[in-house]
């Protein structure tokens, strides 16, 4: 454990109103992380099947479930997932495990809007239970997600997109007695700043605080 009694850390001063867009947004992604990864598939057919990943995401309620991912803004556009999950209000929110990075790295590559990365990448997809949008098939956990919400806190924030999780697929082999999901099975990507991810890493298990 640390030291309670050491000297403060010496430290720099970034005054928020100062920077730019870009110099605020490049302190988040170093600040807050490790960061989950949503692999989000959208786009009802006859549309081509979108495959995009965003790490700006957590979930907002757990009953109902709900998700929710900032997606960015493309100059003064949307992105082909955000235009996608407004119109037909389906999609399917999956995570990946560390031998996926390649091909989720590979997913976030600009491609025009009538191209599917998952036919550029080559994956398989198989059909979703309760939405139209595909899954991808070899994925350990896909959430099927009906749209609820966006929310547009500033022109140059983003969209935060919130959607009701209304199924799970969960591969067996990932799953432990009880029904539960075991993070050292699931193997999950995370993101750190720029072009960086990491795996899950050392497991540090605690006992419970009281009223925790």
């Amino acid at each position: 454990m640390l030291d309670h009694m050491t000297d403060t850390r010496q430290s720099t001063w970034f005054d928020a109103a100062a920077l730019d867009n870009a110099g605020q947004y490049r302190l988040l992604n170093g600040s807050v992380v490790p960061r989950p990864i949503a692999w989000v598939t959208s786009g009802v057919a006859p549309a081509p099947l979108n495959l995009a990943p965003f790490s700006a995401f957590t979930w907002v309620s757990t009953f109902p479930a709900m998700l929710g991912i900032t997606v960015g803004r493309r100059g003064a556009g949307q992105k082909d997932t955000l235009r996608n999950i407004e119109r037909d209000r389906e999609y399917v929110v999956h995570i990946a495990d560390d031998r996926m990075l390649p091909d989720l790295h590979a997913s976030s590559e600009w491609l025009p809007s009538d191209a599917s990365e998952v036919d550029a990448i080559g994956l398989a997809t198989v059909p979703s239970t309760a939405v139209r949008v595909p899954r991808l098939a070899t994925v350990p956990i896909a959430m099927e997600c009906v749209y609820d919400r966006t929310i547009r806190f500033t022109p140059t924030s983003g969209d935060f997109v919130v959607g009701r999780v209304v199924g799970w697929h969960v591969a067996n082999d990932v799953l432990v007695e009880g029904g539960r999901i075991d993070a050292e099975r699931l193997r999950p990507i995370g993101r750190l700043g720029g072009p960086r991810y990491t795996d899950l890493g050392t497991i540090t298990t605690l006992d419970p605080m009281p009223g925790g």
